[in-house]
């Protein structure tokens, strides 16, 4: 499960690019810029709390009309007088001018006596780092999380700190001003706020992403609908892959992304995400009733798509070996190996890596234009900060700061300005040469930290057109702020997600000998495992939230 673009010079800024030098780590290593030592910064702020509740008044009143610069006053209720490095958690690969953009983060740090550090938990190795990072010995003060990113286990485990009104208010005062006041209800379990989530709801639709110059091969010209994909695929299996080695998508580890296309031709909506953990409904146009949410797999629309996969693995759409594949599908296809991938909007980017390559030519189709698009959700990507910070308030002030200030914000978003990106008024950015060092949203934070204030200069034709499209049939999920606690079933959640975790990623991949059967026996070992009395708690606490809503 994966997932996939901000600047504003101010004095301060034009000062500190002249002064930096790069260092840190790479990849699954922690990556670190706290050797030099930063000025002693005052721990409450030059007159008091009224001078920062003034300053706060004289900034822009919304993202996007005006610079934000956050200020140590903004801060007087965090002691700032001792040194402290803010060690952030994050998941994905290592931008290669990574070190650069932190050298520059920290020396805009300096004057908050704060340094942060970064370490990536890689695409390939983050399932299994997750968890261990925030039981283990390991210092944390802030790390990403989501629905898809194990953000309701760990909260049910009390990994996180509780983010308190009192505490927004004094510590995150940027928060407090700018975020989304709608948005907390997502990130809110049993009245407990357990991260900050990203600023912006959007069109979040599922395409598919095709070489198009392999389509006009093989005498295609347009994808409309599933069965033409299918088709597609079919055909790259027995004409394409034996000649040049290219699969028709070069799965890794399940096909969850396809699945997303494929329910999307069904009008359905999750009211639970969590892993494979995903309760659906189908949408009819108001909140569901308790008896139409269910556990996905057990849909006949699941069956039918896994009869699907098993029709495309069997016909060898992709590697036999797929389940432990390491290079993600969207890497391959970027890298020529795949002939397909399936996502959001962010198939676009690797579309463009893979045209770099003369004659390589790609396309993306939506392959549902007569059904719903579901908005992303704001907690679709958070940031938490861990129960386990030896220092919530300093935490907190970094995120509150890459959130919000204007600077920092985009610095973590888009890169380095003239170096990465250029950027004109209107907050409409433009990728240079050197973006392949750094791509626009190219780290997790980046996605946790959006506020929906920026948009790409000279979007193409054929992305405008697609998500232009989505705004016509986009629908909010409506049972989007429903959270679901699984402290009282805890035990019976992990027997059953260990019973999914094994059963799903080969039902997706089509790796099964009899659909059928294999999806069947998989749904009695989760009854077997307590998935009735998951069903009982989640009725019981969707029964209380529904109660607020009529």
């Amino acid at each position: 499960m994966k997932k996939k673009k901000l600047l504003s010079l101010t004095l301060i800024v034009c000062m500190l690019v002249t002064m930096l030098a790069g260092c840190g780590g790479s990849s699954a290593a922690s990556t670190d810029n706290s050797s030099a030592a930063a000025p002693a910064a005052e721990s409450s702020a030059a007159g008091g709390e009224e001078t920062a509740a003034a300053a706060l008044d004289s900034l822009p009143a919304a993202v996007g009309e005006g610079t934000i610069t956050a200020s140590p006053e903004f801060y007087a209720s965090t002691d700032l007088s001792k040194d402290y490095t803010v060690n952030m958690y994050l998941i994905g690969d290592v931008p290669n001018d990574w070190d650069k953009v932190l050298s520059l983060v920290n020396e805009y740090l300096k004057p908050y006596n704060t340094q942060l550090a970064v370490t990536f938990m890689s695409w390939s190795d983050y399932q299994t780092m997750y968890s261990l990072v925030l039981a283990g010995g390991e210092q944390v003060d802030l790390i990403f999380t989501a629905p898809w990113c194990y953000m309701y286990n760990e909260a049910a485990k009390g990994s996180f700190y509780e983010l308190t009104d009192d505490f927004i208010t004094n510590y995150m005062p940027l928060t407090r001003k700018y975020q989304a006041a709608e948005s907390w209800d997502e990130t809110t379990i049993s009245g407990r706020t357990i991260a900050v989530p990203s600023n912006v709801a959007s069109p979040m639709g599922k395409i598919v992403a095709v070489r198009q110059d392999l389509m006009e091969k093989y005498g295609m010209s347009e994808l409309k609908t599933w069965e033409d994909y299918k088709k597609y695929m079919l055909t790259i299996a027995e004409k394409e892959t034996p000649e040049s080695g290219i699969y028709a998508l070069a799965a890794s580890g399940d096909n969850n992304e396809l699945w997303d296309v494929y329910r999307q031709q069904t009008d359905t909506f999750l009211a639970l995400d969590s892993s494979y953990m995903d309760m659906m409904y189908e949408y009819k146009g108001d909140i569901p009733a308790k008896e139409d949410i269910k556990l996905a797999y057990e849909f006949d629309s699941f069956l039918a798509y896994a009869k699907d996969m098993k029709e495309m693995a069997d016909a060898g759409c992709w590697s036999r070996s797929a389940l432990t594949n390491t290079v993600t599908d969207d890497d391959a296809f970027g890298n020529l190996q795949g002939a397909s991938i399936a996502w959001n909007a962010s198939v676009f980017t690797y579309m463009e890596q893979a045209e770099k390559t003369e004659g390589v030519e790609c396309m993306a189709y939506d392959l549902t234009t007569d059904h719903l698009v579901s908005a992303e959700a704001y907690s679709n990507n958070d940031m938490a900060i861990t129960a386990g910070s030896k220092n919530p308030e300093r935490a907190a002030m970094v995120l509150d700061m890459i959130k919000f200030d204007t600077y920092l914000n985009r610095l973590l978003i888009l890169g380095i300005e003239g170096e990465h990106y250029s950027i004109d008024d209107k907050g409409q950015y433009t990728e240079l040469d050197k973006a392949t060092e750094f791509a626009a949203s190219a780290i997790s934070a980046s996605w946790a930290i959006k506020n929906g204030d920026l948009t790409e200069a000279g979007v193409p034709e054929r992305e405008k057109k697609i998500t232009d499209a989505w705004k016509e049939r986009v629908e909010m999920n409506p049972t989007i702020t429903f959270v679901f606690d699984d402290t009282n079933v805890k035990s019976y959640v992990s027997a059953v997600t260990a019973v999914l975790t094994d059963y799903v990623p080969m039902l997706e991949l089509g790796l099964v000998d009899d659909v059928e059967t294999t999806r069947d026996e998989m749904i009695t070992k989760c009854y077997d495992a307590g998935l009735q009395s998951i069903y009982d708690e989640f009725y019981t606490q969707y029964d209380a939230w529904l109660a607020t809503r009529q």
